[in-house]
């Protein structure tokens, strides 16, 4: 394939490939907030058929569209990517494969890992043989990601990991993970924290799983007792793990627009669903009612602001007119807009918000949704951690007053929790 494949030939063999190798998917309303739709085994029997689909876009060509050629990818341009996302609509892709093993973890190993550690795992994410987590919160942590006390302690060319990670979606099933750890306590909590690359199913970590108030079990909490980790999996320097650790959470803000993830046009990872409620409004019977057509008229332009401000803001990170801090813009918006759209839903159904059956179509379960709607301003960071970073790193406005920014981590006023 030529570095120089115009957009037209890229197109015609990705649509005969899609169209041959991918299974078509209904049409189908929002797929719902974290729902418990599939059991365990049908959950792993879903996981192993997007791994496959992912090696099948990898064997033509499709994988890595704007990842570099030396590591498996395309070494194509954004344009081409959104091609292949248009060309997907209406058939399976891999789904739980995009986030966060593209982006962030991906996207992290190209920015800071070493040859080595690129060489190694790139093309194994590429062909699906790699599923990737990020573990980053902590129970006591809160939206605080640089206050982590889980501890990396030096032993010769390995360090040991002791603490736990917590609300890490879909770690039950998956195979490596990005761990931010505190390797310093005598300096402000910013300058000690060092990112490692660990694999999920290593002695000495366990897997809990969180059961959630609709009854799904995808996040989970980690405990890390005594994990060894050589050297070699210690992504950027000692102790400089916050530049590490602002950057992943860049990407981590721009998901939905990242070069690096393949995303069918008119689908969305935000937690509202990708679909139109129009279906919550025929099922319910109220389609012709006025205030009815008002709210799917406000979710139709929450969507259309919603995908040209993507398309803005990754034109201007990109381009170098926009700092990349102004992800969180996007990432603030489709937070509160993913809720909004939840509440239209739940509007709209009715007395179905509150009781439903199997055979209420659209309607059914809007009222687990509308309790579950504030996940969308929590996960992948909170919507408030959003708004500090576009009034202090966007708009230039003073920092938040923080009263532990030049004292030793150590010394920061905590409840009781294990200490190194």
């Amino acid at each position: 394939m030529s570095d120089e494949e115009d957009l037209e030939s890229f197109r015609q063999r990705a649509r005969t490939f899609v169209r041959s190798e991918l299974r078509p998917v209904a049409p189908h309303g929002s797929g719902g907030i974290l729902r418990p739709d599939l059991t365990d085994q049908e959950e792993l029997a879903a996981v192993a058929r997007e791994r496959e689909v992912q090696r099948k876009l990898f064997d033509a060509g499709l994988a890595g569209i704007c990842f570099p050629r030396d590591y498996g990818g395309q070494g194509l341009t954004h344009a081409h990517q959104r091609v292949l996302n248009e060309e997907l609509s209406g058939y399976e892709y891999p789904a739980r494969i995009q986030a966060p093993t593209f982006s962030p973890c991906a996207a992290v190993l190209l920015d800071f890992g070493t040859e080595d550690q690129k060489q190694r795992h790139i093309p194994a994410i590429l062909k699906g043989d790699e599923i990737w987590m990020q573990f980053l919160s902590e129970p006591g942590g809160g939206s605080d990601v640089a206050g982590a006390l889980t501890s990396a302690v030096r032993d010769g060319d390995e360090w040991v990991l002791n603490g736990s990670k917590i609300w890490t979606t879909g770690a039950w099933w998956s195979d490596w993970a990005l761990c931010l750890a505190r390797t310093n306590w005598d300096v402000p909590k910013h300058r000690g924290l060092t990112v490692f690359v660990l694999p999920l199913r290593r002695e000495g970590i366990e897997v809990h799983r969180i059961e959630m108030l609709n009854g799904s079990k995808e996040f989970c909490q980690e405990f890390l007792t005594d994990v060894r980790v050589h050297d070699t999996d210690r992504i950027g320097q000692v102790d400089e793990g916050w530049t590490v650790g602002t950057r992943w959470m860049f990407h981590e803000r721009m998901l939905t627009n990242s070069p690096l993830v393949t995303l069918p046009a008119g689908n969305s990872h935000g937690g509202g669903g990708a679909s139109s409620v129009h279906g919550i409004a025929r099922d319910s019977g109220r389609l012709h009612d006025p205030y009815i057509r008002d709210l799917i008229g406000e979710e139709r332009m929450l969507r259309l602001v919603g995908n040209e401000l993507r398309r803005r803001i990754g034109e201007g990170t990109s381009s170098g007119a926009m700092p990349d801090q102004s992800a969180a813009i996007g990432r603030l918006f489709s937070g509160i807009t993913s809720a909004r759209i939840t509440t239209i839903g739940f509007e709209i159904s009715g007395s179905a918000g509150a009781a439903w059956s199997d055979d209420d179509g659209e309607l059914a379960q809007r009222g687990g949704d509308f309790l579950m709607r504030q996940v969308s301003c929590i996960g992948g960071g909170t919507t408030e951690m959003a708004r500090n970073v576009i009034s202090e790193r966007v708009l230039g406005m003073p920092r938040e007053r923080a009263l532990d920014r030049d004292v030793a981590f150590r010394d920061v006023p905590r409840s009781a929790s294990p200490r190194p």
